[in-house]
């Protein structure tokens, strides 16, 4: 250990007095610049008492300073490129927000708002009305609400209609979703009790119908959007369940999952199936996300028939589980769109992405090549045709024609360019596939492309 260098090692008022520390006192917070001095006088105390540094300068204290200084004022929660593909892409945010929705957040946030008062009789009023309409219309129900996620809207939901009762479920539809969280998890603290029915790949009709009795609360659907069963199976349709639910007197529900409000096949995906539809045959209550498919902010979004509906509404678990102003504010703002389809794909960006033509993509990917072989060097940029994918647990074997950028390089390998892109200021997330970085133009946009070009420049 060189005691010399620690007592060198200079002190918190020493470095306070210099340019660059005075520099970041006049635009940051105090006590995070002081913090900041003391995480890198006691890096470098850490150093030397480990033998791992035979010298030291000021000039290169100030420098790790400054460095740890970017890093501890930036947020934690930023800004990421996605070029892996993925549209929905749960670990990057899911779903992008629409102009018009961060328009909406920004007024409802930055001013007083009538998120619980009525203007018109000047007293008291209820969150849901500002949205409650605007669902119905979309989607054909008779009343809708909206909670914090489609896992607190099933909740609800049994909660509500099952408390106590037994839900009667296909064995293949207990699905776990994103984070570890299982459909059958959710259920127990709701307080429904499970009645699995069935096998993994065939359930009949008669598997639910053998299992009613007068302790049954609800038929439970529940649409498998983040796996597919291919082979032997069967599924009892929505029609067979609605007609029993009508035999026995026992409310039907649906957890679709993702949001569909328009019908893919007309644009060349396979079929999804959408919340209007399965309103339509005659489906009691509906849940799904805000997000992913939607495109617009996480909310659990509850359709159906008004009698249940209104029961919810009064269930006290409600109030733990409400949205607040700027997610309806931005919900509100995405449904809009969807009052003309073609308005809800040209502006809602997870839309928009998903029915990008391939030759749109491409244009882009030559667009970004061109920058990147006008100024970077030692890489090797070349445009190839792949696949895309939806991502968010929704239509899982779809793949999307798209064009991507595979790079190689003499001097890094393909996991340096990688992890370089990644640890850029403003994270890059890209692929790696056969010793290649793979950058997917579909889920890039045009706006970050010098950023991506800078990060390239700057890579060590």
């Amino acid at each position: 250990m060189n005691r010399e260098l620690l007592r060198n090692l200079p002190k918190v008022d020493e470095l306070l007095k210099e340019e660059i520390v005075e520099k970041e006192l006049k635009s940051t917070m105090r006590t995070l610049v002081i913090d900041t001095l003391r995480e890198t006088i006691d890096y470098y105390r850490d150093l030397i008492l480990k033998d791992k540094i035979e010298s030291i300068s000021k000039e290169e204290i100030l420098k790790t300073f400054n460095k740890l200084m970017k890093k501890n004022n930036s947020p934690k929660l930023k800004k990421v490129i996605n070029a892996t593909g993925t549209v929905i892409h749960t670990n990057l945010g899911r779903s992008l927000l629409s102009n018009q929705a961060v328009e909406a957040v920004n007024n409802v946030s930055m001013n007083y708002n009538n998120l619980e008062y009525n203007i018109e009789q000047g007293k008291r009023g209820l969150r849901y009305s500002h949205i409650e309409e605007l669902i119905t219309r979309i989607t054909g129900a008779e009343a809708a609400m909206v909670v914090n996620n489609n896992a607190a809207a099933v909740m609800l939901v049994l909660n509500t209609l099952c408390n106590g009762k037994e839900a009667i479920v296909s064995r293949g539809q207990l699905v776990e979703i994103g984070g570890s969280f299982r459909v059958p998890e959710v259920m127990k603290f709701s307080n429904a009790k499970l009645v699995e029915v069935g096998t993994t790949n065939r359930t009949h009709l008669y598997d639910y119908e053998n299992n009613i009795n007068e302790n049954t609360g609800v038929l439970l659907k529940v649409h498998t959007s983040n796996f597919k069963i291919l082979g032997f199976t069967e599924e009892v349709s929505i029609e067979e369940l609605v007609g029993l639910s009508k035999k026995y007197n026992v409310p039907v529900y649906e957890d679709i999952g993702s949001g569909v409000l328009i019908d893919y096949t007309k644009y060349g995906f396979t079929y999804e199936p959408t919340v209007q539809e399965s309103l339509k045959k005659g489906m009691d209550v509906v849940t799904f996300s805000g997000d992913k498919m939607l495109g617009g902010p996480q909310a659990g979004i509850i359709v159906g028939k008004k009698e249940y509906i209104d029961k919810m509404k009064k269930n006290q678990l409600t109030r733990a589980l409400r949205i607040d102003k700027m997610t309806l504010a931005a919900l509100e703002a995405t449904l809009k769109l969807y009052l003309d389809e073609k308005e809800a794909i040209e502006n809602i960006p997870t839309l928009n992405m998903l029915l990008s033509s391939k030759e749109t993509i491409k244009k882009k990917a030559e667009s970004l090549k061109r920058k990147l072989r006008n100024k970077v060097k030692n890489f090797n940029f070349h445009i190839e045709e792949d696949y895309s994918m939806v991502g968010g647990g929704s239509m899982p074997t779809e793949k999307i024609e798209t064009y991507v950028i595979k790079i190689t390089s003499e001097e890094f390998t393909p996991e340096q360019i990688e992890y370089n892109l990644r640890m850029n200021e403003t994270p890059i997330v890209t692929r790696v596939y056969n010793n290649q970085v793979i950058m997917d133009l579909r889920t890039m946009f045009q706006r970050d492309f010098d950023t991506i070009v800078e990060a390239f420049l700057t890579m060590k």
